[in-house]
């Protein structure tokens, strides 16, 4: 049986042969050069760094050292480099570019920028641009620090979009139909129709800029009540702490419009959401039996007493 594991192994294994072949990585020779991809990776360093060590260039390239030496030796015996000892450290050797080896890197870096431009124009806008936002995903990916959560208030759009999101995943993960988009749809346009920001207010997470969940502070029926709605987080972004930090920023919220009481109601399903809510101090006050978005569920109130 094939796991999501293998599934996301192969995904990625697809995509490293993709990405060689295109750019020809798999060549003798880079790009129509004399280099070989490791020199000219090497010839890269070389030109972009100050008096470096071998040492340094196998470090950034993660490459075995002894194959930077040889490098070096043959770029060495080609004129392109020169070498001289450390006045620091006698036993240190740094590394330079000569004049010829200069040209090459420029000859090389003209080529290498003129292949990337023809890939370019051989795409789309569409393709271009969807390949360009790739390109710094899987860099961020690799490089970029933690991804930081944000949370922000409402812009034109989000109602549709959380309304779009939820509809989405519930579909995806339990099978719900349609009716739980047209409820989140109502609950949405009600809330912006009768917004008051003494009363009500509302959050969405995001991290790089994408939404990854949202939640909502309502007024509820009964004076100093009010309701948690539309709690939901991205399964991507699961385990980030995103859950935790939206239902805790809605219930300070909720202290500090002076309501007494917060309510929610969810369902039994929704397991990892009712844990969060627990956590945060919910009791549960009531379950019924239902048939809701095609299916048999538990609904669930609970609830979170705000004062002493």
């Amino acid at each position: 049986m094939t796991t999501r594991h293998d599934q996301d192994i192969a995904t990625l294994r697809a995509f490293n042969r993709l990405y060689t072949s295109r750019l020809g990585l798999l060549d003798a020779a880079y790009d129509g050069s004399p280099f070989t991809l490791s020199e000219a990776r090497i010839l890269y360093e070389l030109a972009n760094r100050t008096d470096p060590m071998a040492a340094d260039i196998a470090r950034a390239l993660r490459l075995d050292p002894a194959q930077v030496s040889r490098t070096v030796k043959r770029f060495q015996e080609r004129g392109l480099v020169a070498v001289r000892e450390s006045p620091a450290h006698g036993r240190h050797q740094l590394l330079s570019l000569t004049e010829e080896g200069g040209r090459a890197f420029t000859t090389l870096e003209t080529s290498t920028r003129m292949a990337v431009g023809r890939l370019l124009e051989s795409l789309s806008p569409f393709q271009r641009s969807r390949l360009l936002a790739a390109a710094v995903s899987i860099g961020d990916a690799f490089e970029g620090a933690e991804p930081e959560v944000r949370l922000r208030g409402l812009r034109p759009g989000d109602l549709g979009l959380v309304a779009a999101r939820q509809a989405i995943l519930y579909s995806s993960e339990y099978g719900w139909n349609g009716d739980y988009e047209a409820l989140a749809a109502r609950i949405l346009a009600d809330f912006h129709q009768a917004f008051d920001p003494r009363k009500d207010d509302a959050w969405i997470a995001e991290v790089s800029g994408r939404m990854v969940g949202s939640i909502f502070l309502v007024r509820g029926e009964e004076p100093g009540v009010a309701k948690l709605r539309l709690l939901y987080v991205e399964p991507d972004a699961r385990g980030m702490g995103v859950g935790q930090r939206l239902v805790t920023t809605c219930i300070a919220r909720a202290r500090a419009l002076g309501y007494g009481r917060l309510e929610l109601w969810t369902v039994s399903t929704l397991t990892a959401a009712c844990r969060l809510y627990q956590r945060a101090g919910f009791v549960m006050t009531g379950e019924t039996p239902n048939h809701r978005f095609g299916h048999d569920l538990v609904d669930q109130i609970w609830s979170l007493r705000l004062t002493p």
